[in-house]
């Protein structure tokens, strides 16, 4: 088929426009020059006809069409009602009753004018051009008219699949409920949040059903495994005794076992220098139908025979989004020297402070290897230290941070920041920091390196071998101060790991050694640890 316009010219804005030429049949060659006439009235010659389609021979047919002057723009026209009618959705018109469009734009813009009605909880509404005039030779001019309906809104939630779902969670972290505007495309953005929860994920989109009067929203959820045991065995030699020494730790998560979206943690350490560390605290968000937790906890930790200290927390949370969460408390330790006598370094003291914390979450809940992309987590506290020398105000900031970045889809790199810092007039041995080891820096004793300030750095080089398995470099660094020996140094922890997801859970190998910038303060030792993170 040969298609041509009334001149040379526009015969070439036909040819411009790419248009099948071959045909098995006559009605399909029909439909073709239809679907042209269509295109060229959309690039705005409106007056496009087809004058004839006739048979050349055998094999040839030649249309033609008439394509008249292109039009440039159309003046849309609105009266006073629709603008009193529709006031958010004609912004763009100001004090005038008309808009310019292009033609080319023209589609566009009623689709977005359209989109608009919808997500003010009109879906089934539509749009229509009338009284179309020719102004000029490039300019034509329409009134709109806008056919509306009753404004939707959500009458009823249902949630399939996973009936028990905490409903405070429908109002606060995916921001549903009932009498708000329906919007479908808003709906779906918010559903998708359900997959970043630990305790259940989203089966397929939600879906809506439409009655006379009623609107009915059905979110399809499924309840995940939630409950989550963590924990690694430690073993390397003693460089001093030259016998095996094995440390490990325990760490149990409760998740949303009473179907409130609770959690319950149990943590448990011990390590081959005779310090043992205890911690269980639950959280409860969304207490009183409010988007407010609360959240109580108890630390233990004794060194060996030298000294016990016991903490306690409470917190009250304020969940800002899925995201971001603030929090307020207060915090108290006592501490119990357990030798025969005090000293100016080791006694019995009180301290109690104020707590502020931002913490920030950003998930990859369909990354089985890395589900956690970004952490955030700062606190800070003020308060006093008591003791028999009398009282000392003091200061204590922590921050605990990583990031993965995804250089592609096999390689990726892992940075973990944690810090802390004590700060007081003076110091005593049993309430500076100890951090060393597997969760801090590799290649180190477990809770061996005492400071009233530290830095960590932790890196890891990632390669992917599959989705359930991954092989990594470790390289870390540290720096730390200790007032109470005029100590300063830095440290450097090397090593390798492995990692492999089973119906187990993730299993990780880890080597690492340990060395430090002053070679006469003995710390490093090489360390192998295996770990087991498993969901029930």
């Amino acid at each position: 088929m040969k298609i041509t316009g009334e001149t040379i010219e526009k015969t070439t804005i036909i040819d411009s426009i790419s248009y099948k030429k071959q045909f098995s049949n006559y009605q399909n060659l029909k439909a073709e020059v239809s679907i042209l006439k269509q295109l060229l009235t959309k690039q705005g010659y409106i007056d496009t006809s087809i004058e004839k389609i006739a048979k050349i021979n055998d094999s040839l047919f030649e249309a033609k069409l008439y394509l008249g002057n292109k039009i440039k723009k159309l003046r849309l026209f609105i009266n006073s009602e629709l603008k009193q009618n529709h006031p958010n959705l004609l912004t763009n018109y100001n004090d005038k009753n008309y808009i310019d469009i292009e033609i080319k734009d023209l589609n566009t813009y009623l689709n977005n004018l359209n989109l608009k009605m919808t997500e003010n909880g009109d879906p089934f509404s539509s749009l229509q051009l009338i009284n179309h005039t020719k102004l000029t030779t490039d300019i034509i001019s329409a009134e709109l008219i806008i056919n509306s309906n009753k404004k939707r809104r959500i009458d009823h939630i249902i949630i399939k699949g996973y009936e028990k779902f905490p409903k405070s969670y429908l109002t606060y972290f995916l921001k549903l409920k009932s009498g708000k505007t329906f919007n479908l495309n808003t709906i779906k953005k918010k559903t998708e949040l359900l997959n970043n929860l630990q305790f259940a994920n989203k089966i397929k989109d939600p879906e809506v059903l439409f009655t006379e009067d009623s609107t009915s929203l059905y979110i399809y959820v499924e309840k995940s495994k939630t409950n989550i045991f963590d924990g690694f065995l430690g073993f390397g030699t003693n460089e001093d005794t030259n016998k095996i020494e094995f440390d490990g730790y325990l760490d149990l998560r409760l998740i949303n076992n009473l179907n409130y979206g609770e959690t319950l943690n149990l943590y448990y350490k011990s390590d081959e220098i005779d310090q043992q560390t205890l911690k269980i605290d639950t959280e409860l968000p969304y207490i009183f139908s409010l988007p407010i937790g609360i959240q109580i906890g108890l630390n233990l930790f004794r060194k060996d025979s030298t000294f016990l200290n016991a903490s306690q927390y409470a917190k009250i949370n304020y969940l800002i989004n899925p995201r971001n969460k603030v929090s307020i408390g207060i915090s108290s330790t006592k501490s119990t020297n357990l030798l025969e006598s005090d000293s100016d370094i080791l006694n019995d003291y009180t301290a109690n402070y104020y707590t502020i914390q931002y913490n920030h979450l950003k998930t990859e809940p369909t990354d089985l290897l890395f589900p956690i992309n970004f952490w955030f987590n700062f606190l800070s506290g003020y308060g006093n230290r008591d003791n028999n020398l009398g009282s000392q105000k003091q200061s204590i900031f922590t921050l605990d941070t990583y990031k993965i970045f995804n250089l592609n889809r096999k390689n990726s790199i892992y940075t973990r920041l944690n810090s802390a810092k004590l700060t007081s007039d003076n110091y005593l041995d049993n309430e500076l920091f100890r951090f060393g080891g597997i969760n801090s820096i590799r290649g180190f004793e477990e809770n061996s390196i005492v400071a009233h300030l530290y830095s960590v750095l932790n890196t890891e080089y990632r390669y992917r071998l599959s989705n359930s398995l991954y092989v990594h470099s470790v390289f870390d660094a540290a720096y730390f101060e200790n007032k109470l020996n005029d100590s300063k140094e830095k440290l450097f922890g090397f090593g390798f790991g492995i990692g492999l997801i089973t119906n187990a859970g993730l299993f990780r190998l880890n080597y690492s050694s340990g060395k430090t910038e002053n070679t006469s303060f003995k710390l490093s030792d090489s360390k192998v640890h295996l770990s087991l993170t498993a969901s029930f």
